[in-house]
């Protein structure tokens, strides 16, 4: 085996409404086994259709809740853990209101991630087949935006999905109409709120939509501050929560951590890819260069592995992203790009190269593994080094140690030290029989 010592080093990542008391709709549980299939939902035949043919029969708890608001105009504020189904949530709901008679653009669906916007027009492109007036189209950075204008002015999609930098581009430009939408997405709206910029940009295009229209967010994580900013841009919303905060983790999910020295990571990365059956695995890096550097090293040593990160062109980062979709890249190192609604259902190993540096981040992170019900195994290398991470221009310290303590405590799971693969380890804790 080639030298466990790697030199990886740092790089950050580039990349007046009144609040009316919501509704709320208890806690739910994981799972919506004996609440009825999708049929139970009254929708059009053509979606549910779609729906059959995709291999859906019954709804999660959060589209088991959600979906029927959502279809009746009500704002929606869910949280629930990642890998239940939040999306089919708002897509099944806008493809259920979508008027075939309308022209321009009825919907705005917003993501923080490019990834992510080109995931959910895939999931729109899945559902649509029967609704043809159901027009969708993904606008986002790392493409020119002379093909967007091309696309705005020859076909305007019925439904547009976007990052918020190119959207807030295409509104300020007037290169978009949206006085006639209808229906605001926001996905992961706890990443798009709370990062300044992405907030700016988001509350640019909010207003440029009428006043009278139904807003949707959804995220695996709310802390109590964003989910007060959330509240300034809804109206008398329901808001669904699957799971406490303190009960956020993932069924079928087995989660361990590594104490480790820097030096020792490459060794204990190797040891974990070489005697653990995994389907797809994701290896999470915090910074662009070490994912980089990671990659690379990883390939010398005949590990066939694919990098993503933002400083990646945008052809590239999606021929990474459709060659994980269809299980042709089995070892994805990532930044946390891909920590967030990315959602490749092979993936059941998760490796935290680089621990998260915040508690919230962490579940993210993991949540790309035990999707949807499935079984999952993750594992977070921790060092006993002071770290530094800059967000917002701001610099803040933390150690790994004290990030795996405030996930145990504040999310009541335990995460196990792994000291012996083959004692500790089986496969059947992370493979689906």
């Amino acid at each position: 085996m080639a030298d466990s010592k790697l030199n990886l080093p740092e790089f950050e990542e580039g990349d007046d409404t009144t609040v009316v008391a919501p509704t709320s709709v208890g806690l739910g549980t994981h799972t919506a086994a004996g609440l009825g299939g999708f049929k139970d939902f009254c929708l059009k035949p053509e979606l549910g259709r779609a729906i059959t043919e995709n291999g859906f029969e019954h709804p999660s708890e959060v589209q088991h809740q959600a979906i029927p608001k959502a279809m009746l105009g009500t704002d929606i504020l869910a949280q629930a853990k990642a890998g239940m189904g939040k999306t089919a949530v708002f897509v099944f709901a806008l493809l259920e209101q979508i008027a075939p008679s309308s022209t321009g653009v009825q919907a705005v669906v917003v993501a923080h991630a490019r990834e992510l916007a080109h995931q959910i027009l895939k999931e729109f492109e899945r559902f649509n087949k029967y609704l043809p007036h159901c027009t969708a189209k993904a606008f986002y950075g790392g493409v020119d935006v002379s093909q967007d204008l091309k696309v705005l002015k020859e076909s305007p999609p019925a439904i547009v999905i976007g990052t918020p930098g190119r959207l807030s581009l295409l509104v300020q430009k007037k290169h978009i109409d949206l006085k006639n939408v209808k229906y605001f997405v926001i996905d992961e709206f706890d990443q798009c709120l709370s990062d300044v910029r992405m907030r700016r940009d988001v509350q640019e295009v909010f207003l440029a939509t009428p006043r009278e229209k139904q807003v949707l967010m959804f995220s695996a994580t709310m802390t109590k501050e964003l989910r007060q900013v959330a509240l300034k841009f809804m109206n008398k919303p329901t808001e669904i929560l699957v799971d406490s905060m303190s009960k956020l983790t993932l069924h079928g999910l087995t989660q361990f951590y590594i104490d480790t020295p820097e030096a020792g990571k490459m060794r204990a990365l190797c040891t974990l890819l070489d005697k653990v059956e995994f389907n797809q695995v994701i290896v999470f890096t915090r910074s662009v260069e070490r994912c980089s550097v990671l990659c690379d090293q990883l390939r010398k040593m005949s590990f066939p592995a694919a990098a993503i990160h933002s400083m990646m062109t945008q052809p590239e980062r999606l021929a990474v992203y459709e060659s994980c979709k269809k299980n042709e890249t089995r070892i994805i190192v990532a930044t946390d790009l891909f920590g967030r609604g990315i959602d490749i259902d092979k993936i059941n190993l998760v490796i935290q190269f680089d621990m998260a540096s915040e508690a919230d981040t962490y579940l993210h992170r993991v949540g790309r593994a035990g999707r949807f019900g499935t079984k999952g195994l993750t594992v977070a290398f921790i060092t006993q080094d002071e770290l530094e991470v800059k967000r917002g221009g701001v610099a803040r310290k933390y150690k790994d140690a004290d990030v795996m303590k405030e996930v145990q405590d504040r999310f009541e799971l335990k995460v196990h030290p792994l000291t012996d693969i083959a004692t500790q380890l089986d496969h059947s804790m992370y493979m689906n029989q």
